[in-house]
């Protein structure tokens, strides 16, 4: 007979409950590890820290999980009543756990298959739009197989467990006095692990898959929700505003820009005047779903997936060096909207205080345009509707969108024929008001489940991600061609670039090759195709197109005009949630929480050591756009409410 069964105390019942919750967690992370499939990690040195840090984590999470049978074990009293009591709340808690539990594993695994990472902000964010991400499930999965194997799993572990759980529960109890002791022993356990354990473990691993298998769902999870608003001055790097000002001032010299103004707050300003008239042509922006550089042919990608794509950036303008600012949509909006670096936490969009920033759509309405934001999906998700109409934009989105008009959609939006559909509509309407139009219209297609209407392309509809591809290629081209016969085309500027790459982690937290988005502008008669090779970021989206169109305006924008300034001063701004980053000149700086800050080499990966003279400098021009632009939105954001 195992030891804890001739324990006749109630509280032999948490050695049950350790080994179990254990157990499981160490098959999620095995199951995990061989998902993976990477090599690297198949040595001691990687699997000790893996299991040793990861039973860390398990542990710290397990003493916030066995808080309810604690409390339970403390208030029934030792009668034959209390035991009873104890013993069946005890037992339903158990069932609950183990279906939790069991539930989780397979929630884990889809997340990670998604993102490649233990749940992280993104599941916190997914928590408040239930309805598209059970619908995204639902629709890509074998979902009602997937519940039913969870079901099953449950009831079988029950039968397994639930007898001798049961029979250790019934057991004598201690006296009161004595329980709250061992209660408040248990109670201080989880404060101890929150205070003192913290992110030093994950730290000392070296690279981002052995931190993420190290990881407990359930503590990353409360991480995750802990740490979605993050004040920059307190958990990161931060200079002097004086220091602030010299380093942006002597970056604008280099840059040739005109002269950067200061404002109280570290905040800044500039005037950008072109030497020539401004030109009122139209704009339409395409902001693709999650298409990387090496999904697309023209951009060094594969071959045969974007024909549409190819043959519109042979006849345009392409960048080829630009690199999202994220991995999420959110992410995207916010720096071709807003021209910021993404800032730690959550993206502006999702913040609270989103309205009243400058952006490309108020730059343009103070010129005399109509900013308009289209979307197939409910603009309610991820706040669009709330963020966009807040800072000068129309919202058109599914709602605006006759049923009978629908060929497909899913979860995420209508497909992108439909989409492009309403546009095509909107931009006749708005062209016979003799008010130039800017239309940003983001796509949903290239998404999980993958799903369109049949016929379009010659890979059937969910197959994957490149059948998503090549859909989302062929309703562009359809856009495009059919727009070429509208009369307003002549006098348009059309921007495609993607709002992020599909992938996630990589070999370090901020690999540069998993940021490196398309970008074409096109405009024929207008604009001389030509290959741009220079570094840069999304957020410099803007001030290229405003530059273009020889726009001035008073520039809060972190962005630069890639065709400018962008030549002489070449830098891309990237991150992952909580590790933001800044390149230059090969090196990329990271900037994480607990004033933590690395460079490494963009080609591969190797440390270079801080105090490096020009590690120096980048890591000073890091901190100083970041620190600049947490104060720059905070400061905004306050002053609109």
């Amino acid at each position: 007979m195992p030891p804890f069964l001739r324990l006749k105390d109630r509280y032999a019942i948490i050695l049950i409950l350790c080994m179990v919750y254990v157990a499981i967690c160490l098959i999620t992370r095995l199951a995990l590890l061989a998902y993976e499939t990477d090599g690297t990690l198949y040595n001691i040195g990687s699997l000790a820290r893996i299991f040793s840090v990861g039973l860390l984590y398990d542990l710290a999470a397990f003493s916030w999980v066995l808080l309810p049978f604690i409390v339970n074990a403390l208030i029934w009293p030792n009668t034959v009543i209390g035991r009873r009591g104890h013993k069946w709340l005890a037992g339903l808690m158990l069932c609950a756990l183990l279906g939790g539990l069991i539930f989780q594993f397979l929630a884990e695994f889809l997340f990670w298959n998604e993102f490649s990472s233990r749940f992280n902000f993104i599941a916190i964010d997914y928590l408040v739009y239930t309805r598209e991400v059970v619908g995204n499930i639902w629709q890509s999965y074998p979902a009602e197989l997937l519940l039913s194997l969870v079901g099953g799993v449950t009831v079988v572990a029950i039968l397994i467990i639930a007898p001798i759980f049961l029979r250790v529960a019934s057991f004598e109890a201690p006296p009161f006095r004595t329980r709250g002791v061992i209660s408040l022993g248990f109670v201080v356990l989880p404060l101890v692990f929150f205070l003192g354990l913290g992110e030093t473990p994950h730290r000392n691993m070296p690279n981002p898959v052995e931190r993420e298998l190290a990881s407990n769902g359930l503590y990353s999870l409360f991480r995750a929700f802990r740490n979605n608003s993050l004040d920059y001055a307190q958990f990161y790097a931060t200079l002097r505003d004086r220091e602030i000002a010299d380093i942006l001032s002597d970056e604008a010299i280099e840059a040739g820009l005109t002269p950067v103004v200061f404002k109280p707050g570290a905040t800044r300003e500039r005037d950008v005047l072109p030497d020539s008239p401004p030109l009122r042509k139209n704009i339409v922006l395409i902001s693709v779903e999650s298409l990387g550089s090496d999904y697309v042919e023209a951009f060094g990608g594969r071959p045969g997936l974007t024909p549409n794509l190819s043959r519109i950036a042979e006849e345009s303008l392409t960048f080829h060096k630009l690199y999202a600012t994220g991995l999420r949509t959110v992410r995207g909006l916010e720096a071709l909207t807003l021209s910021v670096p993404p800032t730690p936490g959550r993206a502006v969009p999702i913040r609270t205080e989103n309205r009243g920033l400058q952006s490309l759509g108020s730059v343009l309405k103070q010129q005399g345009y109509d900013p308009l934001y289209l979307y197939g999906g409910y603009s309610f998700f991820d706040n669009m509707k709330d963020f966009f109409s807040g800072n000068g934009y129309e919202v058109l989105d599914r709602t605006d969108i006759d049923s009978d008009r629908i060929h497909h959609e899913t979860i995420w939006g209508v497909a992108d024929e439909d989409l492009f559909d309403m546009a095509l509509e909107q931009l006749d309407q708005r062209s016979g008001t003799g008010r130039p139009f800017f239309a940003h219209i983001m796509t949903t297609s290239n998404h999980r489940p993958y799903t369109y209407p049949e016929g379009r392309i010659d890979i059937p509809s969910h197959t994957g991600r490149d059948g998503a591809v090549k859909y989302t290629d062929w309703a562009i081209g359809k856009f495009m061609q059919e727009a070429a016969e509208k009369p307003w085309f002549r006098d348009t500027l059309f921007v495609i670039v993607a709002d992020h790459t599909s992938h996630g982690r990589g070999r370090t937290d901020l690999p540069p090759e998993n940021y490196l988005i398309p970008l074409i502008i096109h405009a024929p008669g207008f604009i001389e195709p030509a290959r741009v090779d220079s570094v840069a970021s999304l957020i410099d989206v803007a001030p290229t197109v405003l530059g273009l169109l020889n726009i001035p305006y008073r520039s809060k924008f972190f962005g630069q005009d890639i065709l400018r300034e962008g030549q002489f001063h070449q830098r891309a701004f990237m991150a992952n949630y909580l590790t933001v980053g800044y390149m230059e000149n090969g090196l990329v700086v990271e900037l994480a929480p607990q004033q933590r800050i690395r460079v490494i080499r963009a080609s591969d990966g190797t440390v270079v050591p801080n105090d490096d003279p020009t590690a120096r400098h980048y890591i000073n021009e890091a901190i100083s756009h970041y620190q600049t632009a947490a104060k720059y939105i905070e400061l905004n954001a306050h002053a609109a409410d």
